[in-house]
């Protein structure tokens, strides 16, 4: 079984909207994995995600409310085979953590997985208004969807 986690800055944009798609798609495909996000940044352990993001992915049909941010720690290396960065900076510091080439082999940047969007980054909407939010989880919805393809299906 697969192990996916979801990396962004503080865990409550973009990574807890990545994870709760993931789930989403892997509860409604019969996909085994596990997953979870997490930030580089500890600014919001223990909380909900933003409330712009969870409205954003409920209207998508995507709950996420229940989710909770924490921080990336090195143990999440040998947890998981692989290590999603919504953007460059995240993968840059992820990269820079990992103690051996093992750790970082299992790093990469979500959007690289869709042809039409590789080498982007999702851009963070925190600072942003609500389109800010719908366009980040539409992003983050077809780097999952490639994602899963790449992974999780037999092509």
């Amino acid at each position: 079984m697969k192990s996916v986690l979801f990396v962004c800055t503080g865990n409550i944009c973009r990574s807890p909207t990545a994870e709760a798609i993931f789930r989403d798609r892997v509860l409604n495909n019969g996909l085994e994995a596990t997953y979870d996000s997490v930030g580089v940044q500890g600014y919001h352990v223990d909380e909900a995600p933003d409330h712009r993001s969870i409205v954003v992915a409920e209207s998508h049909g995507i709950p996420m409310g229940d989710l909770a941010a924490r921080k990336l720690d090195i143990g999440d290396f040998d947890r998981f085979d692989l290590l999603i960065a919504m953007d460059r900076g995240h993968q840059s510091s992820m990269l820079a953590m990992g103690k051996n080439d093992g750790h970082r082999s299992k790093v990469k940047l979500l959007l690289d997985y869709h042809k039409d969007y590789c080498g982007m980054d999702v851009p963070d909407p925190y600072y942003g208004d609500m389109l800010g939010f719908e366009q980040t989880y539409k992003l983050i919805e077809k780097g999952i969807d490639a994602l899963i393809y790449r992974h999780f299906t037999d092509k």
